[in-house]
């Protein structure tokens, strides 16, 4: 017993083929240099015809090489991990910490409330216990329709946790798991709930579908709940007063499901928004939640989803918690990132949107070479890292006391003292963009957040289990994809040079470099 106690709750295995790669890529370099050299060597005269053309194609080739070498040193020592659940279970069960689980939406009509709320339901029927779990959505369109799905999503969920713990249901998204799943004809019982619940799912579905299509919200529907009077005084999505509603106490012994287990906390959060001040868009919002959750729940970890990337894995938190619980490695870890995947791609996928060359093979690789990217979803974040706080090697967590929670106010009381958390004016002269949260004043706040944590000395992993953890919707038309790519190269034009340097340098040159670069963005920023 003792001996296993002992044991690792991950193992990190080197990819097969890599002395080939390697072996191939020292060829294709030596050509390269011989193609240098006679480049060189044969360069015309001055004066004789094609001399510019000569050099002119000589820097094309040598901007490729280096595009080529850093590509190939990123993929140079690509590693992958696997986990060790049932380590986990056995020595930490009764100690699991608390989780907070942040999704965020900015548009219902780009971003659907069916949607939404089927990317809450998946991420609220995790595979861990319900107590433990708070689920946070902030809604930067401020939309009462949101609010709405939110509200049914919360009555539904009493009804869809028990079943996916029935069902062993997968994934736990009802959209995408009533559009793949066989209706269980062999048991006659089982048939009956399992259709029940698809018609209840389908009813809920339309009710929002129809009231986002009406365009308006019905007087007998807003005295359901006393949060649709905060929508009196919201001038438009840019302007309105900060509304908190906690739809679900997780400390409330009356908060259970069908067959009285506890629901997870469930949060509806529209941040406060007023022309003068500055929203900071996601990076705002997620900020915003960091503040509020450290009032309701302050979980440990803080896992991040887009309101489009549904749970594929409901044994992902417990995957994630192998890195951050390990016994000789996990104090260090400040974040673990799930890969990005799609499960809207077209056969023949023309627009490559399905990043596979990126998460299948440089991910690893950036993770071999020093840590992975913060990519901005599928995150788990250890709290503290998230707060500006820097890694000490005396640092050491309590998951016993992270697992309690302490917070005695009633639910009203606690929606007002956490509004001025999400107030606009909060932040001003605040430390909450630079040293604290998420990063402000870049085109994309993940990977610039995911450098200044490393800097700070914590370690990153990448981890791609064989079931996805989360799937999500790609651009699938040459618009989206324009749109799309055009939003990272503007950040690639500011982070490329920092990424490169970040990942390439010896462990040992690592912190200094990073500090070196991060001087050289907060100026480009600034």
């Amino acid at each position: 017993m003792a001996k296993d106690d002992n044991l690792p709750l991950f193992e990190t295995k080197l990819a097969k083929g890599r002395i080939l790669f390697q072996f191939y890529s020292l060829l294709i370099f030596v050509g390269t240099c011989f193609i240098f050299a006679y480049r060189l060597s044969h360069i015309p005269a001055i004066g004789e015809p094609g001399r510019w053309a000569w050099i002119g194609l000589f820097c094309s080739e040598l901007w490729f090489c280096f595009y080529w070498f850093v590509t190939t040193v990123v993929r140079w020592n690509p590693i992958y991990r696997n986990t060790f659940k049932d380590r986990l279970s056995h020595r930490y069960e009764k100690a699991l910490p608390g989780i907070d689980i942040f999704v965020c939406t900015a548009d219902p009509v780009i971003e659907p409330p069916v949607m939404v709320i089927n990317t809450i339901l998946s991420v609220m029927a995790y595979d861990y216990p319900p107590e433990k779990l708070n689920v946070y959505l902030s809604d930067d369109g401020a939309s009462e329709f949101t609010f709405y799905a939110m509200l049914e999503a919360s009555r539904f969920s009493k009804i869809w946790l028990p079943f996916c713990k029935k069902f062993k249901v997968e994934p736990r998204s009802p959209e995408a798991y009533f559009r793949i799943a066989v209706e269980p004809l062999g048991e006659p019982v089982m048939a009956k709930e399992w259709s029940t619940v698809k018609m209840l799912y389908e009813d809920m579905k339309n009710r929002i579908e129809s009231i986002t299509k009406l365009g308006r919200i019905s007087k007998e529907t807003s005295k359901e709940h006393k949060g649709f009077d905060e929508w009196i005084l919201v001038a438009s999505p840019r302007d309105h007063q900060t509304i908190l509603q906690i739809l679900i106490d997780g400390r409330d012994s009356e908060a259970v499901d069908i067959q009285g287990q506890p629901l997870p906390t469930l949060v509806y959060l529209a941040r406060e928004k007023r022309p003068q001040y500055h929203h900071h868009f996601k990076a705002g919002a997620m900020n915003a939640m960091i503040r509020v959750s450290s009032k309701i729940s302050n979980s440990s970890i803080i896992l991040n989803v887009d309101c489009d990337m549904y749970s594929n894995n409901s044994t992902s938190i417990r995957e994630a918690l192998c890195f951050f619980m390990d016994g000789e490695k996990g104090n260090e870890v400040g974040f673990v990132q799930f890969p990005q995947a799609f499960e809207n791609l077209t056969k023949n996928d023309v627009y490559s949107s399905s990043l596979n060359v990126i998460m299948e093979m440089e991910m690893p690789g950036y993770d071999g070479n020093g840590g992975s990217c913060y990519i901005g979803t599928g995150c788990f974040h250890r709290r503290e890292t998230l707060s500006g706080q820097k890694y000490s090697k005396n640092f050491k967590a309590d998951w016993k006391r992270l697992s309690n929670r302490s917070v005695k106010e009633s639910t009203s009381v606690l929606e007002e003292k956490c509004k001025v958390l999400a107030s606009s004016s909060y932040e001003e002269n605040s430390q909450w963009g630079k040293e604290m949260g998420l990063k402000y004043d870049c085109a994309v706040e993940d990977l610039l957040t995911g450098l200044s944590i490393q800097c700070r000395g914590w370690k990153s992993i990448y981890f791609n289990p064989e079931r996805k953890g989360f799937l999500g919707v790609a651009p699938i038309t040459l618009l989206q994809s324009l749109v799309q790519h055009k939003r990272w190269s503007e950040d690639f034009k500011l982070m490329g040079p920092s990424i490169c340097i970040c990942h390439l340098s010896p462990p040992y040159l690592q912190p200094w470099r990073i500090y070196l670069v991060w001087g050289h963005v907060q100026g480009l920023v600034e």
